[in-house]
């Protein structure tokens, strides 16, 4: 059912995150460098903070400024994000200085060795390897902890990690074609240039780290980067050597000062967070009802026609206070069959769980059996049938949770619901602020907007759902975006700033959905209206994914015709009809990938891969990326589609039980090539984590 919801601003939960830690994870100094990876301070180290560890580093010296977002994508891969602002630099092989240019760049670090007793950690990493190869960089680096408080790193680089006492490449004696490294051929930055990586000149670098107290950090480093790109009347070099200082102010803040090649000084502030340690450990929501063995009710209440409305209607409240809708219930044979919508729960089980200690406490002494069919618009997804006397024996066994999994039934739950009388139709309303980035502009590389949206929601029937959203824009600047677009294309996303700037009051969706169920492992969908705030049509999705399956395959065709700039009810004239063929697979351990092939809304074809890595408590950090038969050069800046997506779950914030999230997508450059419809209420998305594996993957949480 769809409920009023509050959904919170990015700003609240930043107030709230600065509980959690994120360390090293083999203790002793270390930290975040200039670059925004692991690092000394302009130079990396093979140091790697905690799996799942996400930091955003801004530093500045001279005339860079860098904004870095990390990943430590697994214990031993971290991808970097990086954006710079550049002043006073000559990027192109001509060697002509410009007064100012913005960057973007991508690094990955990879650990190949772990540090032991006596054999230090080594990493071999990659910079800049698909941008304008700006900071272009490969380097192979050691470090070992010699002391509780000490460490020592020495590296090889190459690329501009080459600059100072570079020689020839010990890696030569493997073919000559090591010794020589080459410009890079595109333009246009983007595009994956590997044949170069670990060529050219070779040089040393190095440090130590001295992790003075508990909070303050000392740091010396040799350089091997004599910054080539930059000009020398502005940025003089008189020492390859760096020194920095590094206070910790809290247990997320970091902030640094360093002394940087005998002549500048430069700043730097870290904030670090880990999405699997929310700040309020496994939640501060109510706790759960108790358990009510039978033998302890009360009431001897029995299943008939003079109690059925006594029984769902006390169930229904019980149920309701737990975060919970019972959409309905039936007793028949010994069994209650109830179904369920999960109202405020990110994990399932949960719902699941608190649903069944209800029934302990409503259920008639004859009931010996809870089927618990799972909900989700309308349609029913997995039936998870629990024995009464295990539900009543487990709750305080110590391998309760276990235990509890492997008695239960969990299968899918194809049988067309059985709504309770009186419940439909039903309409739901509410407010929620919003908040809309806009990022790397060139003129202004930061804009927002935020507001007000009043959504409502009217449900005539299980799975028809019409809803819609108007929007109030209270203060910001996109509206303020002019650049006008050059696109060769049909300019499908490259006019998103003609959008932003056309109206204060906007619709930005009004859509009238239906759920169906067409058969066994099989889910549907038709979404009609104005499905974005730049497209409206008809879009149409089957998916195919068997409940204990780790293997989806989707398929979606659309009709979408281009809004008016106000996003109102006018249409403009270009039209097309767009498609995908989807696979899904739940790698296990958090990590999902997928693959869309297909038609974009330029008319442009080809496919997009992704791949997240998601947490039991709801934060995913993914990326994507999408190639077409759109030549790099008419994409424009950045060859091709790609960015990060990041979905921040509220109740980790907060430690109250809420579905709400908060999403964002960081694209360094949106332009027309590869742009698919942005369709809410996806099957698969809506889907899986109400079915088998999801459920076993959290079934933690069943008795919390």
């Amino acid at each position: 059912m769809l409920q009023p919801r509050v959904i919170r601003s990015i700003f609240a939960i930043v107030g709230v995150v600065a509980g959690t830690a994120v360390s090293s994870d083999s203790g002793g100094p270390g930290g975040y460098g200039t670059y925004g990876f692991p690092g000394l301070i302009d130079m990396p180290s093979a140091w790697m903070p905690t799996d799942g560890a996400l930091a955003f580093t801004s530093s500045y010296f001279v005339n860079q400024a860098r904004n870095t977002l990390t990943f430590q994508i697994s214990p031993r891969l971290s991808g970097s994000f990086r954006y710079a602002q550049l002043y006073d630099v000559s990027p192109a092989a001509d060697g002509e200085v410009v007064d100012f240019r913005f960057d973007r760049s991508f690094s990955l670090q990879y650990r190949v060795l772990d540090e032991g007793e006596f054999r230090p950690a080594v990493v071999i990493g990659l910079n800049d390897f698909l941008g304008t190869g700006f900071y272009r960089s490969e380097f192979i680096v050691a470090s070992k902890q010699i002391a509780p408080d000490i460490r020592l790193t020495a590296g090889l680089g190459w690329g501009r990690l080459a600059g100072v006492g570079g020689f020839t490449n010990p890696l030569s004696v493997f073919g000559d074609q090591f010794g020589i490294r080459e410009g890079r051929t595109s333009s246009q930055g983007g595009e994956l240039e590997l044949s170069n990586i670990f060529t050219g000149d070779a040089a040393l670098f190095g440090g130590i780290e001295w992790q003075a107290t508990d909070r303050l950090r000392v740091v010396a480093e040799y350089s091997s980067d004599d910054y080539p790109n930059e000009d020398p009347y502005t940025f003089v070099q008189r020492a390859p050597i760096n020194l920095g200082l590094s206070y910790d102010v809290s247990d997320n803040l970091r902030l640094s000062a360093n002394y940087l090649y005998g002549a500048e000084l430069g700043v730097q502030l870290t904030y670090a967070v880990n999405p699997a340690n929310p700040p309020n450990g496994s939640g501060v929501e109510p706790a759960p009802l108790p358990v009510v063995r039978r033998e302890a009710l009360t009431a001897a209440l029995s299943w008939n026609e003079n109690t059925a409305g006594q029984i769902r209607g006390t169930t229904a409240q019980a149920l309701q206070g737990q975060g919970i809708g019972l959409h309905s219930l039936q007793v028949a044979a010994g069994t209650v069959r109830v179904e369920i919508e999960n109202e405020d729960y990110i994990v399932f089980a949960q719902a699941i769980g608190r649903t069944a200690r209800v029934l302990t406490r409503t259920m008639p002494q004859s009931v010996d059996r809870f089927q618990i069919i799972v909900v989700e618009r309308g349609i029913p997804v997995t039936s998870v049938t629990l024995a009464r006397t295990d539900v009543e024996d487990l709750e305080h066994e110590i391998d309760g949770v276990w235990s509890s999994l492997t008695r239960a039934r969990l299968e899918d739950a194809a049988a067309p619901v059985q709504p309770a009388p009186g419940l439909y139709p039903r309409f739901d309303w509410g407010f929620a602020p919003y908040l809309i980035p806009s990022l790397f502009d060139p003129d202004n590389p930061l804009r927002a907007d935020a507001g007000i949206d009043l959504f409502a929601g009217f449900e005539p029937a299980p799975g028809l759902i019409f809803s819609g959203v108007l929007r109030q824009r209270v203060l910001g600047n996109r509206d303020e975006a002019d650049r006008a677009s050059t696109s060769p294309l049909p300019r499908v996303r490259s006019e998103s700033n003609l959008y932003a700037a056309a109206a204060d009051t906007t619709i930005p969706r009004l859509t009238a959905a239906w759920y169906f169920r067409p058969g066994g492992d099989l889910f549907g969908r038709v979404t009609a209206g104005y499905l974005e705030p730049m497209f409206g049509g008809v879009s149409t999705e089957a998916l195919w994914r068997p409940n204990a399956s780790r293997i989806a395959v989707g398929a979606e065709l659309n009709y979408a015709v281009q809004r008016d700039f106000d996003q109102l009810f006018g249409l403009q004239d270009y039209d097309v009809v767009t498609g995908h063929v989807s696979g899904y697979w739940d790698m296990g351990n958090g990590y999902h990938s997928q693959l869309d092939v297909g038609r974009y809304l330029a008319g442009d074809w080809g496919g997009t891969f992704a791949l997240d890595r998601e947490f039991e408590n709801g934060w995913s950090v993914g990326v994507f990326a999408t190639l077409t038969d759109v030549p790099f050069d008419e994409f424009g800046e950045g060859s091709f589609d790609k960015g990060i997506r990041l979905t921040i779950p509220i109740s980790w914030a907060s430690g109250q039980a809420t579905r709400d999230t908060t999403e964002f997508v960081v694209r360094p450059v949106w332009r027309d090539g590869g742009a698919r419809l942005d369709v809410d209420g996806r099957l698969y998305d809506v889907i899986r984590p109400a079915q088998e594996t999801d459920l076993t993957d959290n079934w933690g949480r069943f008795w919390r």
